[in-house]
């Protein structure tokens, strides 16, 4: 039983990891959305990838520490009274304690094998813990149509251009990656059979790092390009929407803004938006 909590607790924690493995950090992102169909998309910036971050490292590599023995007191009977322990007594405690180790030993490195497994799945292959894991992730990137720079800046961070143009005769999503399970969406762009298109940003606001994991991985210290109160990616971007289409409900501060082509929606998104932003946009008559 305390085997398969073993292993349901680390089955929890990557799934907890996979549905926030990518987070943005410092970006500009545009979204332009005609009434003919036609759109266009743009991010540039931070992506980071937490698997690869000094964070999921301090995670792994936190109970490596090594114990020390140390005996027990030995105490008399009948009276209760603690008294010095014989060398017997102490080398029974040692042997005791000894064999209670080498089992956590072997509990503690089939929980590594059974996460490290895990992880390299839910990266599609990517193994965390090879030192080119992030050149491989990288070169991924590029191979996909629409990112037209990735450059790792160390420590599960990647400055990326992203840009795509299209007819939005189907849903939209940012990041989709190969091999990868699905994670928290930067940009979602749903089509209804109204003519209407619903844009959500679920990773532009601080409810992306609060899962239980994050707190979790948090508590293992800041690296890096880091916020420094809780050793997560910095949020820090600006999204904005164009359209010639009909602005049906949005939940900007300041609502829509004339714009040579159209109207304009712009959400300032940091650590403190507690809502991620969205709209509605009817593109069809």
């Amino acid at each position: 039983m305390r085997h398969l909590g073993a292993i349901t607790a680390v089955v929890a924690g990557v799934l907890l990891l996979a549905g926030c493995m990518l987070l943005p950090g410092k970006f500009t992102s545009d979204l332009d959305l005609r009434k003919d169909g036609t759109f266009s998309f743009a991010y540039k910036g931070d992506i980071h990838l937490l698997a690869l971050s000094k964070l999921a490292a301090d995670k792994r590599g936190k109970d490596a520490g090594e114990e020390v023995f140390t005996p027990s007191p030995c105490f008399a009977d009948p009276s209760g009274d603690e008294r010095e322990c014989s060398k017997n007594e102490i080398a029974d405690q040692k042997a005791t304690w000894e064999e209670e180790q080498a089992s956590a030993k072997v509990s503690a490195a089939e929980k590594k094998k059974s996460e490290e497994a895990m992880m390299k799945s839910m990266l599609g292959g990517i193994d965390p813990s090879d030192p080119r894991a992030a050149q491989e992730f990288a070169e991924r990137l590029r191979r996909q149509h629409g990112w037209k720079s990735v450059i790792d800046k160390g420590d599960g961070r990647f400055e990326v251009d992203y840009a795509i143009t299209g007819r939005l005769d189907h849903d939209f999503t940012f990041p989709m990656i190969e091999k990868f399970p699905i994670a928290t969406p930067f940009v979602t762009l749903i089509r209804r059979s109204d003519g209407s298109v619903r844009l959500e940003a679920p990773a532009f606001t601080s409810g992306a790092t609060s899962s239980p994991f994050m707190a979790m991985a948090a508590s293992a210290g800041s690296a890096g390009d880091k916020a420094s109160t809780n050793g997560m990616p910095t949020l820090d971007g600006v999204l904005t929407l164009m359209t010639d289409g009909e602005i049906l409900a949005n939940n900007t501060d300041d609502g829509p803004a004339a714009a040579p082509n159209g109207r304009k929606l712009v959400w300032k998104v940091n650590a403190r938006t507690a809502a991620p932003p969205t709209a509605l946009v009817r593109i069809v008559p």
